[in-house]
């Protein structure tokens, strides 16, 4: 392991290097070779924290490059525009959900981390951008979290395929109330969408048919 992480120190200096001085030669006015390298470094520190097993601490090294990558673009190409703040916040909940281990599974958990995020970009969207209320979207994927983690303890498939369409039901009909009011274009994605529960319920039904039929 030792030798696998010389050679990937090694290597990705020396391909750092390489770029670097071809960026200066080539294109001196664009900073490009940051990207390559930012990849490049996530090679040792990989390898390192995976055979040590420090998991949580990696998640944490991880999680401030990647922030510091972001706040370093934003900084040189759009310093007016802070859109890193969007990108920021999950990044976050991956050294929090590491720490929590087993607790990350719980609903408790997916209920509270669901509510924070949809309260984050709610006022991002109010504050910064409240021509149009584009904090639909990630709450719509948020919920996501808690619906599929009771129903996966639940084991209620039935019941999570009806909950998920009338989820993706009120989504759409909230897109198109917001987007493009004069024209009802929902019932057409909702309709198709109608097909899983009912499709889920003949095939439990069926299958407890069929169970039954073979106990008798």
């Amino acid at each position: 392991m030792k030798n696998y992480f010389s050679f990937a120190v090694a290597g990705s200096f020396m391909t750092m290097l390489f770029l670097g001085i071809t960026n200066y030669i080539t294109s001196p006015n664009e900073i490009w070779f940051i990207y390559p390298c930012f990849l490049l470094l996530l090679w040792p520190i990989t390898l390192y924290f995976m055979f040590k097993k420090l998991y949580k601490q990696y998640s944490i090294i991880c999680s401030f490059m990647l922030i510091s990558f972001l706040l370093i673009e934003n900084y040189l190409y759009s310093p007016n525009h802070l859109w890193f703040i969007y990108a920021v916040f999950p990044i976050i909940w991956w050294p929090i959900l590491m720490f929590l281990e087993e607790k990350a599974k719980s609903i408790t958990v997916a209920l509270i981390g669901s509510s924070i995020t949809i309260i984050y970009y709610s006022i991002l969207n109010i504050t910064l951008s409240p021509q149009y209320p584009w904090a639909i979207y990630p709450a719509f994927l948020i919920m996501w979290w808690p619906l599929a983690l009771y129903h996966a303890k639940k084991k209620t498939s039935v019941a999570f395929s009806i909950n998920a369409s009338i989820l993706i039901s009120i989504f759409f009909i909230t897109v198109n109330v917001v987007s493009s009011p004069g024209t009802i274009w929902a019932i057409y994605p909702i309709f198709l969408v109608m097909w899983w529960p009912l499709s889920m319920y003949f095939y439990v039904y069926k299958k407890r048919r069929y169970k039954g039929i073979n106990e008798n």
